[in-house]
């Protein structure tokens, strides 16, 4: 049985589905402090001009070890300015502007006060428009007894014992942060999603990999997305330790 554990992105790539679609249980790591100019309130989509640009939900000021389920959303009017950003760029020549367009409106029409919500009910949302199963978690609220944790990546191998689950997956980017001996001492596989990140036409020349979930929906199909997210590889293993 396949797990991943982790943080609720907004708006994530396309990587970050291949990692649902390739594990049996996925947990939204919402504990952990809030990293700044990450991709927690952000990502990327095309720029009118060319080249890629930030869609941004702003946050209010809070303290640097606040957690990710603590962090609120500023009251501004982000809703209107997100979704006059996305018109402005796909609304001339993306095929499929209409749908996604409504789908990010059903996404963000709600009154959310915790960031974490907003993501995590975003990517739900999306699971659900392409026909993607998700079976999730909230790790806020499992109340999952772990062991104590010494290192980073042990949050992953105490989750995964807890669970009692035999495979742990993480995105690929990821892969120099886990010490694999550790999780083979447990009997643990560990291994790595990598999508492949396949082109397609985004009506603009040339092609941008790496955009938002958003920008891959606009310009092409529910399932021909879905098929984009199954394309990925499995890299076994990471680093042994010092």
């Amino acid at each position: 049985m396949k797990l991943a554990v982790m943080q609720p992105y907004f708006l994530p790539y396309l990587g970050y589905f291949s990692l649902i679609e390739s594990t049996e249980h996925f947990i939204f790591f919402d504990t952990p402090q809030y990293i700044r100019r990450g991709w927690m309130n952000r990502n990327r989509i095309l720029h009118p001009k060319g080249g890629d640009n930030y869609i941004i939900v702003p946050i209010n000021k809070q303290p640097q070890n606040t957690p990710i389920n603590r962090i609120t959303i500023s009251q501004e009017s982000w809703k209107n300015k997100i979704l006059r950003q996305l018109e402005s760029v796909y609304k001339k020549n993306a095929p499929y502007y209409t749908g996604t367009i409504e789908l990010v409106r059903e996404c963000v029409e709600k009154d959310y006060l915790y960031l974490a919500q907003l993501n995590i009910d975003t990517i739900i949302n999306i699971c659900e428009f392409i026909g993607l199963p998700i079976n999730y978690s909230v790790f806020s609220e499992m109340d999952l007894k772990i062991e104590q944790v010494h290192a980073p990546d042990e949050w992953a191998l105490n989750i995964t014992k807890a669970m009692d689950y035999d495979t742990y997956r993480n995105a690929v980017g990821g892969q120099t942060f886990f010490d694999n001996s550790k999780y083979a001492m447990h009997n643990i596989r560990l291994e790595f999603v990598k999508n492949r990140l396949s082109t397609y036409n985004q009506k603009n020349g040339g092609f941008i990999p790496g955009l938002s979930i958003i920008d891959v929906l606009m310009f092409n199909s529910p399932s021909e997305t879905l098929a984009l997210i199954k394309n990925y590889d499995i890299i076994t293993g990471a680093n042994d330790g010092a």
